[in-house]
């Protein structure tokens, strides 16, 4: 076995471990990561009632109440607008049965299924009501004592944010300081970045889905606007499922093909105005990860950290694809995550195929 295969495999080893490590470890894992991505969306904040001679505990714990404060305020707007969804049960329910029925005439008409086999296939599958409220019972204290976690870890993480970056400092070489305390610093930018012109385009989306919606002559138009831009947490797959959610509820509450079809137009023009417009105004080149490993992140997060590895992928990534611009071993691989970017063949010379990986050359 050569030297450099070896060099492969150990790459490899130190990558499925890492990947191990992040997914045996996530009880503890998770919730510090979450606090860390919170704490430099809320350092600018706290180094500004600092500078106006606050003292740094009573400034936390302000960052602490905002914090609390927007969480209550979109559990609260979300509770509204269920409420009011709720009051449509109903109908949703009757028009959920018809469905029903009409798909299980189509299976006995087309595969011979009788309705009666069909609801004892249906019926074995179904969880029991006790299992049911024992899932729902065991995910909600699991969320509340995480979500308790995650307000102690942003507590000291803002507290100790000093400490903690002189430590980092402090790992390497007199020479390399500067170059490290610029990493952290972009690090930390790059997060502010993100998670701020999310919020940004967050709103945006709401704006522009109530106001398609609405004309489109959707039902709950508000409630699906704000489903719609809050799952654009989630890139890609996010949008497509609030659409689809917002398309199937439409359908059964009776609406006709003609806003169907309208608040498809709505998804696809927003999306445009969304990839055209808002992202290169509001994000930042340093945040885009090309498309490919940004669902690569997605699906790695999902399999780590499951539906809060899905949030955090893209912003760590992000984060991840700084620290390997900043360390030379490690640059092409910041290179390979980050924004694709074709290089325009100049004017008079003929596109050689291999002309990107191949040098520049000056004629003698």
């Amino acid at each position: 076995m050569t030297l450099q295969s070896t060099s492969v495999l150990k790459k490899l080893l130190i990558l499925f471990l890492t990947f191990g490590g992040l997914y045996y470890a996530k009880e503890f894992l998770m919730p510090i990561v979450i606090g860390g991505i919170l704490v430099t969306l809320f350092l600018p904040f706290c180094r500004w009632m600092e500078r106006r001679k606050i003292p740094r505990g009573v400034a936390v714990f302000l960052c602490l109440v905002t914090l609390i404060t927007i969480i209550a305020v979109l559990v609260t707007l979300f509770g509204w607008k269920i409420a009011e969804l709720v009051t449509d049960v109903e109908m949703i329910k009757e028009k959920s049965i018809e469905t029903y029925t009409n798909v299980q005439q189509y299976i006995f008409n087309h595969l011979g299924i009788s309705v009666a086999r069909q609801s004892e296939i249906i019926a074995s599958e179904q969880p029991s009501f006790m299992s049911i409220m024992q899932i729902t019972v065991g995910s909600l204290s699991y969320i509340l004592s995480n979500l308790i976690f995650v307000f102690i870890y942003f507590i000291f993480l803002l507290y100790t944010r000093t400490h903690l970056r002189n430590f980092f400092i402090k790992l390497v070489p007199a020479a390399q300081k500067p170059e490290m305390g610029e990493m952290l610093d972009t690090s930390t930018r790059v997060s502010q970045q993100y998670l701020l012109g999310l919020a940004k385009m967050i709103f945006c989306l709401w704006v522009m889905y109530s106001i398609g919606f609405s004309i489109v002559g959707a039902k709950n138009a508000i409630f699906f606007a704000i489903l719609c831009g809050v799952l654009e947490i989630v890139p890609f797959v996010g949008n497509i499922t609030g659409t689809t959610l917002t398309v199937l509820v439409s359908a059964l509450h009776g609406a006709n093909a003609s806003t169907i079809i309208g608040i498809l137009i709505v998804y696809g023009t927003v999306q445009l105005i969304q990839g055209w417009v808002l992202e290169p105004l509001i994000l930042g080149s340093q945040v885009k990860i090309n498309p490919l490993f940004t669902i690569m992140a997605l699906v790695l997060g999902d399999l780590v950290w499951g539906i809060p590895g899905i949030i955090l992928a893209i912003p760590v990534t992000a984060i991840f694809k700084i620290v390997c611009d900043y360390i030379e071993p490690l640059k092409p691989y910041g290179f390979l995550i980050g924004e694709i970017v074709e290089k325009k063949p100049r004017k008079g010379r003929t596109k050689n195929p291999l002309s990107d990986l191949l040098p520049d050359t000056k004629p003698s």
